[in-house]
């Protein structure tokens, strides 16, 4: 018989951090992929997460939204444990997977959709076309975008919502090097105003302008 799993405790919150994990164990199908990990992350701070393809990180990055429970050890995000559920998605933003777009609308109209769905968002639509380069597509359905504009069609709507934790996974994806470092001033102005990030990467560059601590798995 399997060990009961333990709960996440709510001993480890701490009002200076905005996520607190402590001998993190994590497992996928009872298969276990990360183990006594330990992680911080305080408000106004951006933690990359790197190493080797298929070490966790992109399943840290999931526990760490609650999509997928901890096996062990004790983990903390926003005062408590992460759960999908929408009380939680008000204060966290999670940019993994392209998101599936809605049928029938452009690209300004996602982002005026994602403004008007959120309490006070923090950009504007036409404020986000422009810092994520997409002014001159702002009529064309997403489909209709490179890789690399809808990489940034889903970064700049994760970053229009209201947040005060930003998790993202492999964010340079089809981006080329400018927009890259560009990438790395728009999450310091995200920390600069006291949100959180997380980031999963593989780019050391983009770490490097972002000012981010770096924990390798």
């Amino acid at each position: 018989m399997r060990p009961e799993r333990p709960l996440v405790s709510h001993s480890v919150c701490d009002m200076t951090k905005a996520i607190i994990a402590q001998d993190l164990a994590v497992e996928l199908s009872g298969n276990p992929i990360l183990s006594g990990l330990h992680l911080t992350a305080a408000p106004g701070e951006i933690v990359t997460i790197t190493g080797q393809n298929g070490v966790g990180k992109s399943t840290l990055l999931r526990c760490l939204a609650g999509l997928l429970p901890p096996a062990a050890g004790k983990l903390a995000v926003m005062d408590g444990p992460p759960s999908d559920e929408p009380a939680f998605w008000r204060d966290v933003a999670l940019v993994a997977d392209e998101p599936a777009w809605y049928p029938g609308l452009t690209v300004r109209e996602h982002l005026k959709l994602m403004a008007a769905v959120h309490h006070r968002p923090r950009l504007t639509a036409e404020r986000a076309l422009e810092l994520f380069d997409l002014a001159e597509r702002a009529d064309m359905a997403p489909l209709r975008l490179s890789t690399g504009q809808q990489q940034r069609l889903s970064l700049a709507m994760g970053l229009t919502r209201p947040s005060r934790i930003l998790l993202l996974d492999e964010p340079e994806r089809g981006l080329d090097a400018d927009f890259r470092v560009r990438l790395g001033e728009i999450l310091t102005e995200y920390a600069a105003e006291g949100g959180t990030v997380v980031m999963v990467t593989h780019d050391l560059q983009l770490a490097q302008v972002a000012g981010a601590r770096r924990i390798d798995l």
